[in-house]
């Protein structure tokens, strides 16, 4: 092999580790995003009601949230890739279980094993690739944000398509999960395989010393007031965004008056702008995080505000323009999140605060959507989302705030 084959092999060869943990990444959005689409065929499957099934799928839910923290320990204690190669294993297991015909406890049981198995991945996933492109740590995340977010947009697409195909060895839906299984199983091994060579060598030394660090690490890192300040600005964005994610379109029928394709349209709007993650994490690598933390909120809390106030005075085309604006800021803001947390915890602790963080932040956003459902029946969709609004422009001040001391 030439000398220049062989620098080209290399320069290839040093993005493994972000295709493949982004693989993973997308594969567990995937998989998650592949059950409401079936909800109406695994109610006639199974002859449950609908109630049923969003518990299951609430569980999935609790279940991988309950994973980031106890992943993100046992990466600082051990090793990241171990942890998300088990975790994704045990993923492949779940679906695995899919993939042929059983009765109603397999599924649920299923549905728990693919939320623990999916949990380590996007938490110990950032340390990876944040140690691995340190340099460009931006850029990474927003690489692995944005396939991830096609793995969500594959999902609904590929289910219709298997759904209209004969099965393979069962009903025809479950070929989705048998695909994804397999995939996911030559995934994890060319991850385990692979990426290990791309980690400096600081991850291997604390492999092998498997050094504990004590619990109360973690929580000393919660009383220096700016990371605190920041945790509370993810959290209010989490609350509101996963809440706007879940009634937006009702919000346009009910409140707007638009017919449902119309709402559907202005939704899907929403993600279409998704691959501007590709963007703002290269900005960040190059002028900070804070700056763009400050930016991307406030144009979300632009893009709901507007929303909200144009309810009454403007059509489709200027509501979708709002639309648009929530969604730059709402994706642009995700892999900006996600640099500056690695860039101001201590590599010691990174993984299990990552994940004390990301536990927090989905908590309050699973819980929003039961509290704009509960506040539609009693005051109505527009109070609730001025609510939302709220939220955002408070996690707006305070991320200027963190800007403002950060410069001084």
């Amino acid at each position: 092999m030439t000398a220049d084959r062989r620098s080209l092999s290399g320069r290839i060869g040093h993005f493994d580790a972000i295709v493949l943990t982004s693989a993973l990444w997308f594969l567990t959005k995937f998989v998650r995003f592949a059950f409401p689409p079936l909800f109406e065929q695994l109610a006639s499957v199974y002859d449950i009601s609908a109630a049923v099934l969003g518990t299951a799928f609430s569980g999935l839910l609790l279940v991988y949230a309950a994973m980031q923290f106890p992943s993100g320990l046992l990466a600082d204690r051990f090793s990241s890739v171990a942890v998300i190669g088990a975790g994704a294993s045990l993923a492949a297991v779940g679906a695995f279980a899919l993939a042929v015909d059983s009765p109603l406890v397999v599924l649920v049981g299923a549905m728990l094993t693919i939320g623990a198995g999916t949990g380590p991945v996007k938490t110990v996933g950032i340390r990876v690739l944040s140690r691995t492109y340190p340099e460009r740590t931006g850029r990474a995340l927003g690489v692995f944000d944005t396939i991830g977010t096609f793995g969500g947009a594959a999902a609904p697409a590929t289910v219709v398509l298997f759904t209209s195909l004969p099965g393979v060895v069962g009903a025809s839906w479950r070929t989705t999960f048998l695909v994804a299984g397999i995939v996911g199983v030559v995934v994890t091994v060319a991850f385990v395989a692979r990426v290990p060579r791309r980690l400096p060598d600081a991850e291997t030394n604390e492999t092998d010393a498997g050094t504990a660090v004590p619990i109360r690490e973690y929580g000393a890192l919660f009383r220096e007031w700016r990371f605190s300040v920041f945790v509370l600005v993810t959290t209010l964005f989490s609350f509101s965004y996963n809440a706007t994610l879940a009634f937006l379109p009702l919000y346009f029928t009910r409140e707007v008056g638009l017919d449902s394709t119309t709402a559907s349209l202005l939704f899907s709007a929403l993600f279409a702008v998704s691959v501007v993650q590709l963007l703002t994490g290269e900005i960040s690598d190059r002028t900070g995080t804070l700056p763009l933390v400050a930016l991307t909120v406030g144009l979300a809390t632009t893009g709901l505000g507007s929303i909200l106030l144009l309810t009454d005075v403007a059509g489709p085309l200027v509501l979708g323009g709002a639309v648009v604006c929530l969604g730059l800021g709402a994706h642009g803001y995700r892999p900006v999140r996600g640099a500056y947390l690695m860039s101001v915890i201590p590599t010691s602790v990174a993984g299990g605060s990552l994940g004390a963080v990301r536990t927090i932040q989905m908590v309050a956003g699973a819980a929003s959507p039961a509290l704009v459902g509960v506040l539609s029946e009693t005051a109505g969709l527009r109070p609730a989302f001025g609510i939302l609004t709220a939220a955002l422009l408070v996690a707006t001040g305070l991320s200027l705030l963190l800007w403002l001391f950060d410069s001084s």
